[in-house]
């Protein structure tokens, strides 16, 4: 299941937001972030994934610079029995185009 960035925007306004899992690398994230991320690297996921335990039954929202990787994570995260598990269309490159332009783009 895919989300684009303006029906993000919206969820984020609500009463029960998601909670929004970056997983870029740490660069990317001190550069470009959507408010209130946590940041977990794809390449971190195996190793780290019991961070997100508590996670476990909360809706979440994946992104990465495009959606590739976010995708890959979702793949992993449900192996592991999360099931509440959204891809941010575009990354963070379409969040920075069509919700916040003060979020630069590279």
């Amino acid at each position: 299941m895919q989300i684009v960035p303006l029906e993000l925007a919206a969820w984020l306004k609500s009463d029960g937001p998601p909670r929004l899992l970056d997983v870029r690398e740490p660069g990317e994230h001190a550069f470009a972030s959507i408010a209130g991320s946590t940041l977990l690297p794809l390449g971190e996921l195996p190793e780290r994934a019991d961070e997100l335990a508590a996670w476990r039954d909360a809706e979440i929202v994946v992104y990465c610079h495009h959606g590739v990787r976010s995708a890959h994570a979702i793949g992993y995260l449900r192996q592991l029995g999360f099931t509440k598990l959204v891809n941010l269309a575009g990354g963070i490159d379409r969040w920075s185009l069509e919700v916040d332009h003060g979020v630069p783009r590279y």
